[in-house]
């Protein structure tokens, strides 16, 4: 899939780059994005929810009245559940959420995500942007020319670049991500992908070492 190169102005530079069949144009695997999703959010729930058994609340283990002749229900304590600041019956506990998912399938998942993008035509390939310290309004001024800066975006980097990452950090629906760092659902969730030229650079160096 030939891609065109713009500039920070938004205008093609006359060079293209060759997007990899076998990542961006695959047939995508419904079931493995949404195993790499539920995944990715599964990771991000605490699991510290907790509350007391009657074990555990406060109060006295003294028994209310005898068991039997009063005419009324058997209720033990006071600290039985069915009493305001009783214990509470099979409430939560603290437990984990992940799910274990094998490489392969977040490699396909990731690649099945992207090659929905390369589909949508929703993947643009900018000259790399150096801007020598953190300029928001410049940053902005060049997604806006990349007519990106309205729809949620990532900006995929070869590496970490500190003065774009902090350009980015006040624009609501634009993050930086490296390449080697983005996920399934970061890819799922945006409505573009900004790659820049040399992020991309890195596929057709992964496809050399696989050749070899």
């Amino acid at each position: 899939m030939q891609v065109d190169v713009l500039n920070i102005e938004g205008q093609k530079t006359g060079r293209s780059v060759e997007l990899p069949q076998d990542i961006f144009g695959i047939e995508p695997n419904n079931h493995v994005i949404y195993l790499a999703v539920k995944q990715y959010l599964a990771a991000g729930r605490a699991g510290t929810h907790k509350v007391k058994t009657r074990a555990e609340v406060k109060g006295s283990s003294r028994k209310l009245h005898k068991q039997k002749g009063t005419g009324g229900a058997r209720k033990g304590n006071i600290r039985n559940p069915l009493y305001k600041g009783g214990g509470t019956i099979f409430g939560p506990k603290p437990h984990k959420y992940d799910i274990k998912l094998n490489r392969k399938v977040k490699d396909l998942a990731k690649i099945s995500a992207l090659s929905y993008k390369a589909k949508d035509e929703a993947i643009v390939v900018v000259e790399d942007i150096n801007l020598e310290t953190p300029k928001t309004k410049q940053l902005f001024s060049i997604l806006a020319n990349l007519s990106v800066a309205d729809k949620k975006t990532i900006v995929v980097l070869s590496e970490y670049n500190d003065s774009l990452y902090l350009s980015t950090r006040n624009i609501p629906n634009i993050t930086t991500t490296l390449l080697a760092d983005i996920n399934t659902y970061e890819i799922m969730n945006a409505d573009v992908l900004v790659f820049t030229e040399s992020a991309v650079g890195i596929f057709a160096d992964e496809e050399v070492v696989a050749e070899a």
